[in-house]
């Protein structure tokens, strides 16, 4: 049997045309969309022969749909919701980032089969790399801490002490539910059952938010009985609790990807295989599943997965990346920042990273910014070269995939880096990314790691991507190799704070000269400097052969064979594409066995990357982590097309194909007249 896709039969293959009778299909853009992309045209008026219709799931208005159905003899088709949706409800606004389109049921109710329990009876579930996905998956859910909502702040509510048995809530009306007399009787067999355990009693995210009531309240919370209202993380309860009771929600199917086995009072999809303690099973169920085939069918191949950004459908992993970047952002905005020492030109984008959900609040001082930041009970962001060196706050920089064009040409980024400990490019102090360095990594993040490793590769990415020729380099004689020398801003805090003796780019090139006298030495200058806007040419007496100006940086890594550099990130991207890199100072990548670091000893690069306290070596990450935690883990991303967070992997499609908006006019002016000052301009590196 096929591992690609759910069970369907071809007497089920879904129309086209599909019909609607409810004014949320014509209002739901993504909902739109997604059933567009997924090969179907809605359409309004009186179907005909081969059409069909489609309703929500069992809603208030699904009867209108069903009735047309049943009238013309059409096929019915069923949206709901998938099992990973959105940050906040559908009642708060947010999209889904998955449907299930389903031509037999709806997979709440077990009256009929639904697609899904078709996938989970007939499908053979033994395919090795659907296995090994789910799997994953299940390991990233429970990492990023994500479920179906994902409005929970494990950041200031934390579950009960461990220990109690969890009783789930969910909202009164809800389809799936059938019976509400079952959630007094659940609430009753589950202190039955555990005659001196805490029970602790769960309510639904759309009743902590106001939005729809649930079928417990505070009479409910009597002697060991307590009711928890507060956004707390979906994982973490379940990891506290010794029993799990529900009715139908979505929480015991994480119930069971976590280790339990819930106790169902409902016939939700997962029960009848074997997984959970049943008090009324479908019958038609019987088969004997493991979690990770049960994770198969429900989020692998029943859905139907959307990239917003790239505007197609895609594999759940696909979602999950999607999701993480846009979690991650919700995560550290919501309570807001203060942004200080940040220029004019610079606050629309950093307004587009950080502020979708409050506003940032600008102050040029940063110490003015740390005293309303601290009066608002608000995160401290500072540009990471206007922090005092004592300031606790979180450090903002460029990330390693920037644009393409110059931030001193007011280029605005794809990405930024916060760093909450350090900054990287300052080896006088851990950073957030020497920690994510040093962290272990599950083996799909490592896989992740080195597809974009190759699509960078492969699409000749870089951090500025400036166009370039390559010019005619010398030839390669009596044995001789071509070194790359890239050249550097000589005032830029990473030489300030990174170097110890090798400090411009004239004593960078004689180290180079006189540790390979007979190299070919070619010289590639920064593109800040060769504007003239930055500090850092060369005399005329430099040992050079060539001076590489306004060449592709990537052309010049392929058509060379090592690198030798101070702190530049060019070192790193040589090392991502598998070229020998030598570095005189502490860049980030400098330090972890990647690199051939001069001096040996002595030298800038620090101990605590190579030794932990206790004087043991620390194990050596490969190419790979540091990529995952460098492009990955640390930065965050911003897709100007779309203007929403993004994973990297958006980005990099937008660097290559170049489908990005150009500055206003005001930004290219702005432009024009910092050349004029240039010997005064310090604005992005």
């Amino acid at each position: 049997m096929a591992a690609s896709g759910p069970v369907l039969s071809a007497a089920w293959v879904i129309p086209r045309r599909l019909f609607f009778y409810n004014a949320g299909f014509l209002t739901q853009k993504r909902l739109r969309r997604i059933l567009t992309l997924a090969g179907h045209d809605l359409c309004l008026g009186k179907p005909g022969p081969g059409d069909g219709v489609v309703v929500w799931g069992r809603s208030t208005y699904a009867h209108r749909g069903e009735a047309q159905a049943a009238r013309h003899g059409l096929p019915l088709v069923r949206i709901e919701d998938a099992f990973l949706r959105s940050i906040r409800p559908g009642r708060m606004g947010d999209p889904p980032i998955g449907l299930m389109i389903d031509p037999l049921g709806v997979h709440f109710d077990a009256a009929r089969p639904s697609l899904l329990e078709q996938t989970l009876s007939q499908h053979s579930l033994d395919d090795s790399n659907l296995l090994a996905r789910a799997r994953d998956g299940i390991t990233r859910l429970r990492q990023l801490d994500l479920s179906k909502y994902n409005i929970h702040d494990a950041d200031r509510f934390s579950p009960p002490p461990p220990g109690y048995v969890l009783v789930i809530d969910q909202t009164k009306g809800d389809a799936s539910i059938g019976d509400p007399v079952l959630f007094p009787r659940m609430l009753m067999q589950a202190i039955e059952d555990h005659p001196n355990a805490r029970i602790v009693i769960k309510s639904h995210p759309e009743t902590q938010s106001g939005l729809r009531p649930g079928h417990f309240g505070p009479q409910d919370a009597q002697g060991r009985v307590t009711l928890c209202t507060d956004p707390v993380s979906p994982w973490a309860l379940l990891d506290g609790a010794l029993a799990v009771y529900t009715v139908s929600s979505q929480l015991g199917f994480e119930a069971i990807l976590a280790g339990h086995r819930p106790v169902v009072m409902g016939q939700p999809f997962y029960t009848g295989w074997g997984l959970s303690q049943d008090l009324n099973p479908p019958p038609r169920r019987g088969r004997n599943l493991t979690r990770v085939q049960l994770f198969v069918a429900a989020m692998i191949l029943t859905p139907t997965w959307y990239d917003p950004c790239r505007d197609r459908l895609c594999a759940f992993e696909e979602a999950v990346d999607q999701m993480e970047a846009e979690l991650r952002a919700y995560r550290e905005d919501r309570h807001g920042h203060v942004a200080g020492g940040m220029r004019l030109w610079k606050r629309g984008r950093l307004q587009d990273f950080f502020g979708r959900q409050k506003p940032l609040i600008f102050v040029s001082d940063p110490a003015r910014a740390a005293t309303l930041a601290t009066q608002r009970n608000r995160n401290l962001l500072i540009w990471a070269a206007k922090a005092p060196p004592d300031l606790v706050a979180t450090r903002v920089e460029d990330g390693f995939l920037r644009s393409r064009g110059l931030g001193a040409d007011l280029i605005p980024p794809l990405s930024l880096v916060t760093d909450d400990l350090g900054i990287y490019y300052d080896p006088s102090r851990e950073s957030r990314l020497e920690r994510l360095i040093l962290s272990p990594l599950p083996p799909d993040a490592l896989q992740r790691a080195e597809d974009l490793i190759a699509r960078l590769v492969a699409a000749r990415i870089s951090k500025y991507n400036l166009a370039g020729a390559l010019p005619d380099l010398p030839p390669r004689t009596n044995g001789t190799h071509r070194i790359l020398v890239p050249g550097q801003v000589e005032d830029d805090a990473s030489i300030r704070l990174g170097t110890a003796t090798v400090r411009t780019n004239l004593a960078l090139l004689h180290a180079a000269r006189a540790a390979n006298p007979q190299a070919v030495l070619i010289y590639k200058p920064h593109p800040d400097v060769e504007a003239g806007l930055r500090p850092g040419a060369l005399p005329p007496d430099h040992p050079a052969d060539l001076i590489a100006s306004h060449a592709d940086p990537i052309a010049l890594i392929d058509a060379c064979d090592e690198v030798w550099t101070m702190t530049s990130t060019l070192g790193f991207e040589a090392l991502l594409r598998g070229k020998p890199v030598t570095t005189l100072g502490a860049p980030f990548y400098a330090g972890w066995g990647l690199t051939t670091d001069l001096p040996v000893t002595g030298g800038p690069v620090p101990l605590r990357r190579r030794q932990a306290p206790d004087g043991h070596p620390l194990p050596r990450p490969t190419l790979a982590h540091l990529a995952h935690a460098a492009l990955i883990a640390y930065p965050r991303y911003y897709d100007p097309v779309t203007r929403r967070p993004c994973p990297p992997e958006v980005a990099v499609d937008r660097l290559a194909s170049g489908a990005l908006p150009r500055p206003g006019l005001p930004l290219r002016l702005l432009a024009k007249l910092q050349g004029a000052f240039a010997s005064r301009a310090h604005l992005w590196r």
